[in-house]
């Protein structure tokens, strides 16, 4: 068995099921697992607000990686150990490149989410049911939201868009490749997410490592999405959700059961336990 001391987990459609919900087998092997000593961690594209509070109360639990890598925060400090911004010019170029393809706009700033007056009131059409009340609840409004993000340049993490279709989200997607070198993935439905360059959960969780003094032998990753790719292949054990998608099963080195059927606890209990 291998000297797993650190265990990154997607949040949406990995430890969570399709309603929100940590299942309590999934509970259980986490906890075990902080028993014994590992350290376990959500690993997500939310910012640093949309981490879930059943996690910033779980003992034990004490880094995220946030808004795609862009930040990993010390949560009980609320210390930013890594933190991986747009270049100030980078961002507004990208924002004036995705506004004449519609969609919803959110930029992640400094640990939150905002999106242009009026957007949020507006998501329910875009999005599925499931998500509808985490949009709701994080999304901050700005009445110019280019202008907000110059008022805070040095603090922009992330671009997140959500497309009414596909053929809107992919036609966006090819212009930005135009903008030069991003990270760009998706992790929904006709979604887009943005990173500065060399940004991802992987930078982010071995970043991590170099600070605890651990090896990429001892990192553990779970995710389901494009946006935990990167993560999956830096981590010494890549585990793919049994719902993931064919290129993340593709790239990990272990495919788990689905987000429904206790897959975070199956591997945890294999790997770990």
């Amino acid at each position: 068995m291998q000297d797993i001391r650190v265990v990154a987990l997607d949040l949406d459609g990995t430890v969570f099921d399709d309603a929100k919900a940590i299942s309590p087998r999934n509970a259980a092997a986490i906890n075990a697992a902080l028993q014994k000593g590992v350290l376990v961690l959500p690993a997500t594209g939310r910012p640093a607000a949309g981490v879930p509070q059943q996690f910033l109360d779980w003992p034990g639990v004490d880094y995220a990686i946030t808004s795609n890598g862009a930040t990993v925060t010390e949560l009980a400090t609320g210390k930013k150990l890594v933190e991986q911004p747009f270049s100030p010019a980078l961002a507004i170029q990208l924002y004036d490149l995705l506004q004449p393809f519609g969609g919803l706009i959110s930029v992640f700033v400094d640990g939150q989410s905002y999106s242009q007056t009026g957007n949020v009131d507006a998501c329910d059409a875009f999005l599925p049911p499931n998500l509808r009340a985490y949009f709701h609840t994080t999304r901050g409004e700005a009445a110019d939201l280019r202008q907000f993000m110059r008022d805070h340049a040095q603090e922009i993490e992330k671009f997140s868009i959500i497309y009414p279709d596909d053929a809107a989200r992919d036609a966006a997607w090819q212009a930005v490749l135009t903008a030069g070198p991003t990270e760009i993935t998706t992790s929904l439905d006709s979604n887009l997410e943005i990173n500065a360059p060399g940004v991802t959960k992987g930078s982010a969780l071995l970043a991590l490592a170099k600070h605890l003094g651990l090896a990429r032998s001892q990192l553990m990753a779970m995710g389901d999405s494009g946006n935990d790719l990167a993560m999956l292949q830096a981590a010494g054990l890549g585990v793919a959700m049994g719902n993931a998608t064919e290129e993340v099963k593709a790239a990990a080195d272990a495919v788990s059961a689905d987000n429904n059927h206790d897959g975070v606890a199956v591997a945890i209990e294999k790997y770990i336990l």
